[in-house]
């Protein structure tokens, strides 16, 4: 059995972060059609654009590792835009990104879970699960890649 909490962190990890955080945008923006109701609606504006930066920040770890193609830099390039140029963000483009574009992100990310050896998948995955248990919708979808 892997120890989890004594090694430093796998890079399988930030492979579950990253479909965490996916599916965490897709679960708020479902609720929006239009950009500026999202970027005023505070609560869900602030976390679309904190699930971005982790999905960015994850995917350095992938890109680094040759796990990502490196077509997926837009992906970091997008989180230091939204991270660093946080006021010049076009609110239509998060929500579309939210809503189209990360699914092409969601099928690449859900194909590197399946090629992780089972016990290690397993195990990640019920920690995600302990990690995330008041998130239904969450466990939901990791329980799906069993």
């Amino acid at each position: 059995m892997f120890d989890i909490e004594n090694v430093d962190r796998r890079v399988e990890m930030f492979i579950f972060d990253i479909f965490v955080a996916i599916h965490k945008i897709k679960f708020v923006v479902k609720d929006f059609e239009d950009g500026d109701k999202l970027l005023y609606s505070w609560k869900e504006w602030d976390t679309v654009i904190r699930e971005f930066e982790i999905i960015g920040e994850a995917s350095k770890y992938l890109l680094k590792d040759k796990l990502l193609d490196k077509n997926y830099q837009i992906v970091v390039d997008f989180r230091n835009k939204i991270s660093h140029n946080y006021f010049g963000i076009d609110p239509d483009i998060v929500l579309n990104i939210g809503k189209f574009d990360i699914n092409e992100l969601l099928f690449t990310i859900v194909d590197l879970i399946h090629s992780i050896d089972e016990p290690l998948k397993t195990e990640l995955i019920d920690s995600f699960i302990e990690d995330n248990k008041y998130l239904d919708f969450i466990v939901k979808e990791l329980k799906d890649l069993k």
